[in-house]
């Protein structure tokens, strides 16, 4: 499976679980003047980044997509700290039970 089918498949299956992630790109281009245009979050800010409802609250979610075998950047991994932290839901996801495995582990489970 390729990481942009596993990408879309986290995003659909979230939803089942109160869960909104939204694409989040980063890096940086040239504009047709030549200057460098950057976009996204921040340097390693994860794939999907968004909110999960939980006891009536949205808690922010940041979700690293990676395929089997593949590690987090330094800069990602750094990322996924923070946000757990910080309180939030945070993983890298080799699979869609990666995801609800954060979910539940948020809750304690």
């Amino acid at each position: 499976m390729r990481e942009s089918d596993l990408l879309t498949a986290i995003r659909l299956e979230a939803q089942k679980y109160g869960c909104t992630l939204m694409r989040n790109n980063v890096g940086c281009l040239k504009d047709i003047t030549g200057r460098t245009v950057k976009f996204g979050l921040a340097v390693g800010s994860s794939d999907l980044i968004g909110w999960t409802i939980c006891n009536a609250a949205a808690v922010f979610t940041a979700i690293e997509v990676k395929r089997p075998g593949q590690k987090p950047t330094k800069e990602q991994a750094a990322f996924i700290a923070a946000v757990k932290r910080a309180g939030g839901i945070a993983c890298v996801a080799y699979s869609i039970n990666d995801l609800k495995d954060a979910i539940a582990g948020w809750y304690g489970d």
